[in-house]
């Protein structure tokens, strides 16, 4: 039996307006779109690089992001492909006015990376492991050490 490997993942983003919730991905993050407004799911999915991502549009009740529901949670991290390009990603997205809830930082775990929040109020991770001794500390992967 041939091992095969994982390559992608494609999060699914629940939106009240999926119109705005896309423009504002692609106005405001870069990305393109390949919208599919007329199907029974009302969804598009949303292209940056190799980044995917689905956005639904919600067929009842109001859309919360984890923060405001659970105190705590990304939706999405996302990793650029080098450490100089979080701050470069961070000053373009703040350069388009998107609402940055935490600056580039170095964390206690290991990671350089920033927060934005997007329009439907989910916040975003966007960062790399700049230091695999603490992040990988306690593990059982052996990525990169």
């Amino acid at each position: 039996m041939k091992n095969v490997k994982l390559a992608n993942i494609c999060p699914v983003l629940i939106s009240e307006d999926i119109i705005k919730t896309v423009n504002f991905y692609v106005e405001k993050l870069g990305f393109k779109y390949a919208e599919h407004y007329d199907k029974i799911d009302n969804f598009a999915t949303i292209y940056r690089d190799s980044i995917e991502l689905v956005i639904v549009q919600s067929k009842f009740g109001k859309v919360e992001s984890n923060a405001k529901r659970y105190g705590v949670g990304y939706y999405v991290y996302i990793d650029p492909d080098t450490i100089d390009g979080v701050t470069m990603i961070y000053q373009e997205f703040f350069s388009k006015g998107v609402k940055m809830v935490e600056e580039p930082r170095r964390t206690d775990y290991g990671s350089y990376e920033f927060v934005i929040e997007d329009i439907d109020g989910r916040l975003i991770g966007i960062g790399l492991v700049f230091d695999n001794k603490i992040y990988f500390e306690n593990s059982d992967v052996k990525l990169g050490l």
